[in-house]
């Protein structure tokens, strides 16, 4: 870039989508500001906590997309129904995505540094100031590789000659949604044509986990995860639970809903019966009634807990795959299993093969797929595999040696 890192840059961070897309980006945001950086994130008005918590500057858009997801016709769209779809489209979706590019290309005008989360469509309006863009993302989903098919479709089988093209579906979102792309352009009296252009790309992903693909250009890079520590502390009750015994197992599945073809509280206290472990569970919107895990003395129910504290407590994780989750359990040097939810649309399942390969991970199975017995012998080679847990501090080694925050803003920079 242009600009000298010893003074300080305006700098705005575009992003949306759920707590996984918002959370790093404040982290990094923070790193930033120690940097001496004007910082400002601009995401859903929801998020305001969270981002002012990180002591950066907030900028509430109008487009809280959780809400919508999390509504009744909202739960219709996320299932696929075409009418609920078409009747949501021009009424609710597209105006919330022309009022969300009008808030980030505002920003982005008055700032020197524009770092944008893909999701939030600053693409369509990169072509007006490409030298300050900077795509960041913690997702491998948008430049085409030879070396992996797309993480957004990991659950589809693939070959490996198509690899490359599986990334036409996600680089289809300009077209796609054109519609509230032209209202947007044509408010601020931006010619109604254009070329998305090539801008520089940085991804908060550790090239000890996945390597950099050969094939991507010199101005993409993996600088390593961007870790952040929450002020939060464990509660009392949480700690002196660790404590009293062996080290627990976590299992989270996130804010996410979910269902599984066997009684999953079940299974759960089949495990602590069959081997002796002990779990920590936290609750999702797929774990509603836990009264039955709550009575074991083996089994401590939470509703939630900074992952950066808990995971080097645990013994092993157990989890839905969102690259956040599986990028504390290589923090803490944990190994774990996959259980994706998202499939098989969604990158969970990607990691957890990921995980299976570099030998710090038991091989996932979609928790749609998995059968009761299934969970417990995955379960039981958690708790029993050496190799996993050797090979999850070994890498511990090298993603610590990584120092994410640090090299992206290097690279920032450069």
């Amino acid at each position: 870039m242009l600009y000298n890192k010893s003074y300080s840059v305006k700098i705005a961070i575009l992003t949306m989508g759920t707590l996984g897309d918002v959370q790093p980006y404040a982290v990094l945001g923070q790193a930033l500001k120690q940097h001496g950086h004007d910082v400002s994130l601009a995401t859903a008005k929801n998020f305001e906590h969270l981002v002012r918590a990180y002591g950066i500057n907030f900028v509430p858009v109008e487009a809280d997309f959780q809400e919508v997801l999390n509504s009744e016709e909202g739960k219709k769209m996320m299932k696929g129904n075409p009418f609920a779809i078409r009747r949501n489209l021009n009424t609710w979706v597209y105006p919330l995505i022309t009022n969300s590019l009008i808030e980030f290309y505002q920003l982005s005008k008055e700032s020197d540094l524009i770092l944008y989360h893909v999701k939030t469509l600053a693409d369509s309006f990169a072509d007006q100031f490409p030298h300050k863009m900077i795509r960041a993302s913690v997702l491998p989903i948008v430049e085409p590789t030879t070396e992996f098919a797309n993480p957004a479709f990991s659950g589809l089988p693939i070959p490996s000659f198509l690899n490359r093209i599986s990334y036409t579906f996600s680089n289809l979102s300009i077209r796609l949604l054109s519609n509230p792309i032209g209202k947007f352009r044509t408010k601020f009296n931006l010619p109604k044509k254009f070329k998305v252009p090539a801008v520089k790309n940085i991804y908060g992903i550790s090239p000890g986990f996945l390597p950099v693909p050969n094939d991507f250009p010199t101005q993409s890079s993996f600088t390593g995860f961007w870790y952040g520590m929450a002020k939060e502390e464990l509660s009392k009750d949480l700690l002196d639970f660790i404590e009293a015994g062996t080290p627990p197992l976590v299992l989270t599945f996130g804010s996410m809903p979910f269902k599984s073809k066997f009684d999953l509280q079940d299974a759960i206290l089949q495990s602590v019966e069959q081997t002796g472990c002990r779990f920590i569970v936290i609750k999702g919107w797929g774990l509603e009634e836990t009264a039955r895990l709550e009575n074991n003395p083996s089994v401590k129910v939470i509703g939630a807990a900074p992952y950066e504290k808990l995971f080097p407590l645990a013994k092993a994780i157990i989890h839905h795959g969102g690259i956040g989750t599986t990028s504390e359990c290589l923090r803490a040097g944990k190994p774990f299993l996959i259980c994706p939810i998202l499939h098989p649309i969604g990158d969970q399942q990607f990691w957890g093969i990921q995980a299976y390969k570099k030998g710090v991970g038991v091989k996932p199975i979609p928790l749609s797929k998995l059968s009761r017995q299934q969970f417990l012998d995955s379960v039981r080679e958690l708790l029993t595999n050496k190799a996993l847990y050797d090979n999850a501090k070994q890498l511990q080694v090298v993603i610590n040696k990584e120092n994410g925050l640090e090299t992206t803003i290097a690279e920032l920079f450069n």
